[in-house]
């Protein structure tokens, strides 16, 4: 049977994408040696050397010669901004001087790829002291020799406490020239990305702008009968065609029914590939990428535009916690705090709704806000989704269920950007256990929770800048069920 055809309405956009300054890059390299050249001061050693990073290198799809489309490694794109691949950055923490060292192009490159820029066209595009070509990277580094001994690089080497991966130090032919410092650069380079700059905020938030957008129009072109990929296709749309923003920020989650209860929905092997049907909550988690600097969103809504009683009862709990989360966050406040008040909140309202009994202190004592919101509250954001400083050497990672969970344990500080995304999920392989365990199934309304198994679950995820005084929300959505109704219903956004 032919599948029924779905008309949605032709959006447009006040936005357009804007011009992007390459001194954002410069600010960039000079906050990095301001601070490494303090922490050589301080440690007692000597103001030499460079540091030298590696961007990324294009991929091909397995053995074919398929190339896929090239994203730049983040730190490179944080110290550099260069978009080309196989590209070498190098900086001298005496002077400040920044090079960039380019691979050199074959003829046939002209004939297939486009023109081949000359060396003036990065040092003026990138605004760099000098460019040079790979091959020359060692002549040159050792002319700049400061001192007698071998010429000191700083490289690239350090944990991600998010992926559990290292950051790959720079390679190449007559490396072995060079003293190498693996420890030095990673903790510095990523501390500097924690707290952004004034340019840096201003391409999160047209990120946030045009993902906002393209969330409102998703919403109001939702229809019964619909799959899941065509919301995800109208979201890509819409950031391309009005943001030219060719990359998401990480693989678009568009989850309906219960799988809306799978927290990382849309991948190779669930993707985004469901019938929606009538009555279907839907959790939608995509955001873009401009210039590097991304966005995440989620938007949680029923699918007809209509909430019932058991939708508003759960969406209310999740955008309480949301709401209360955002209006406690100020420079100083915990972030583990943070969380627990939004799990504070999740499970008084689903006792107040009487999906669960008793006190609240001590569901908290055996971690049951955890059976409803596994994940953390929230991430830091910038260059990466889940952008890298989580977990510095002073601060520790919680063990508790739940708690062991979350990307950050630190304290906020003004000029991050932090997600807060509480949800409320009712996932059978967490809530079965914990009513079946005597500690915890004396919370439990066994009856009313049984009736929500399958309803899948909500989140409410906005992106936050810390200010002096407080927090400034960055992502402009319909929120309250009031709006979401009366935007899917046609009405403008914002609404008047």
């Amino acid at each position: 049977m032919a599948e029924q055809a779905i008309a949605v309405s032709m959006a447009t956009s006040r936005l357009s994408p804007p011009q992007v300054e390459m001194v954002l890059h410069v600010t960039n390299r000079s906050k990095l040696v301001k601070f490494l050249r303090r922490q050589l001061i301080d440690s007692g050693r000597p103001l030499r050397g460079f540091v030298l990073l590696q961007g990324g290198e294009e991929q091909m799809r397995h053995c074919t010669d398929h190339c896929q489309l090239f994203r730049q490694e983040s730190y490179f794109s944080y110290l550099f901004g260069v978009r080309e691949p196989g590209f070498y950055g190098a900086i001298d923490v005496v002077t400040g001087d920044s090079f960039l060292f380019i691979p050199k192009l074959p003829e046939e490159y002209a004939v297939w790829l486009g023109k081949i820029k000359p060396l003036s066209y990065f040092k003026e595009t990138y605004l760099v002291e000098k460019v040079f070509y790979i091959d020359q990277m060692v002549e040159v580094l050792h002319a700049q020799k400061q001192q007698s001994e071998k010429v000191l690089l700083f490289l690239l080497h350090g944990l991600n406490t998010d992926s559990g991966n290292y950051s790959k130090p720079a390679e190449f032919k007559g490396i072995d020239k060079f003293e190498k410092d693996l420890n030095t650069l990673h903790p510095i380079v990523t501390e500097c990305r924690v707290v952004k700059t004034n340019m840096e905020l201003s391409l999160i938030q047209f990120a946030n702008d045009i993902s906002s957008e393209a969330h409102v129009e998703v919403m109001r072109n939702t229809r019964i009968g619909m799959k899941e990929y065509q919301l995800e296709s109208m979201f890509l749309h819409h950031t391309y065609m009005y943001g030219g923003c060719r990359n998401c920020s990480y693989t678009c989650i568009c989850a309906t029914g219960d799988n809306s209860a799978i927290l990382h929905y849309g991948h190779a092997a669930a993707p985004n590939d469901r019938t929606f049907e009538d009555g279907d909550m839907a959790l939608l988690d995509m955001g873009a990428e401009f210039h590097f600097y991304g966005s995440d969103i989620t938007c949680s809504f029923p699918v007809n535009g209509k909430f019932t009683a058991d939708q508003s009862l759960v969406y209310g709990a999740v955008l309480d916690a949301h709401n209360v989360v955002i209006s406690s966050m100020r420079p100083g406040v915990s972030w583990v705090d943070m969380h627990k008040l939004a799990e504070r909140v999740i499970l008084e309202s689903l006792r107040n709704g009487f999906l669960l009994f008793g006190d609240v202190d001590e569901m908290m004592l055996e971690r049951l806000g955890a059976m409803f919101m596994p994940h953390g509250l929230g991430h830091l954001l910038g260059i990466d989704t889940h952008d890298p400083g989580g977990y510095p050497k002073d601060v520790e990672r919680p063990k508790e269920f739940g708690l062991k969970s979350l990307r950050t344990a630190r304290k906020l500080e003004e000029g991050m950007v932090i997600t807060v995304e509480p949800g409320c999920y009712f996932i059978d392989a967490l809530l079965v256990p914990a009513m079946e365990n005597p500690r915890t199934s004396r919370f439990f309304n066994h009856e009313l929770i049984n009736k929500f198994r399958g309803f899948g679950g909500v989140r409410i995820e906005s992106d936050l800048h810390i200010t002096s005084e407080g927090c400034m929300n960055m992502t402009n959505v319909p929120r309250e069920i009031s709006e979401i109704e009366a935007v899917m219903a046609g009405a403008p956004w914002p609404i008047n």
